[in-house]
């Protein structure tokens, strides 16, 4: 599209003499951002929540300008992750984020876990602190999670022979549940990639909570990831791939087998590759 060079001209002089009270209006102070997401898998600390099946996920978050933030995030489930609710994970999050020089930020927050009209005992809250920075293409974060002792984390049923009988055999009960974790992510110069790892470590309840699920499930584990995603040029949509695995040994797995199984008997916390097509707003 072309615009006539002495209309351009007088726009220009006509703009550069406009009086203070025309300029811009400052910023908000306060921003929206959001995304949405369909993935091959939903992983949860390495365990599927979704029974290996697809998801659809989004969210939201308000920052304002102090570092003050608040959102929300949701996501389809089914199988383990349903913690005896409904096919609906609803994540509310606060925190503050606090800058630490030019490339270091703190993130101080907490995340309510809902899953809406479920069973009794399923609603969790989990605070955090993250320390993110960056080194030129690179990003780093470690963060640590603790989830104080709650019913909805605890462990009702010492095993799958009592979770089998539907009567917990330690009602009441109540447990914690912890969580470290890194990641680290690279651009590669003059493409649209970008490489990306996670390597986390939880320990928590080592049974089966009051609906027959737990953050842990086998007390303690690790899991980790490595993948890559594809900025596609000129839109907002980001390709994604993810290797996800974790290190939980058959022995532990098959101790709270169903619950630790898909539709088909096959395990949710073995190794699988994960896709996903995403657009940020």
């Amino acid at each position: 599209m072309f615009m006539n060079y002495k209309i351009a001209c007088a726009a220009l002089a006509l703009l550069s003499s406009a009086p203070a009270f025309a300029q811009e209006e400052p910023a908000s102070p306060v921003t929206v951002s959001g995304s949405v997401a369909l993935v091959s898998d939903y992983r949860f600390r390495g365990v599927s929540m979704t029974d290996k099946g697809a998801a659809v996920q989004g969210g939201i978050t308000v920052t304002h300008e102090s570092g003050a933030y608040a959102g929300a995030w949701a996501s389809n489930l089914s199988g383990w992750g349903t913690f005896g609710g409904p096919n609906l994970e609803l994540d509310l999050y606060a925190g503050y984020a606090i800058p630490l020089g030019e490339n270091a930020t703190l993130d101080v927050g907490l995340t309510w876990y809902m899953y809406p009209s479920g069973a009794d005992n399923t609603d969790f809250a989990e605070p955090y602190v993250k320390l993110s920075s960056q080194i030129g293409p690179v990003k780093g974060l470690v963060g640590v999670a603790y989830a104080p002792k709650q019913e909805a984390i605890g462990k009702f049923y010492n095993d799958a022979a009592s979770y089998a009988t539907g009567i917990p055999d330690n009602p009441g009960d109540k447990e914690d549940n912890f969580y470290i974790w890194g990641d680290v992510s690279s651009a590669i110069p003059n493409t649209p990639v970008t490489v990306k790892a996670h390597l986390g470590w939880s320990s928590g309840n080592s049974g089966l909570g009051p609906n027959g699920t737990s953050p842990a499930p086998t007390g303690k584990y690790a899991d980790w990831m490595v993948g890559a995603d594809v900025a596609i040029p000129g839109t907002p949509l980001t390709l994604g791939i993810a290797y996800v695995d974790t290190d939980i040994a058959r022995v532990e797995e098959n101790y709270l087998r169903p619950n630790l199984s898909d539709a088909d008997g096959s395990s949710i916390v073995r190794s699988q590759v994960v896709f996903s097509l995403s657009a940020a707003f």
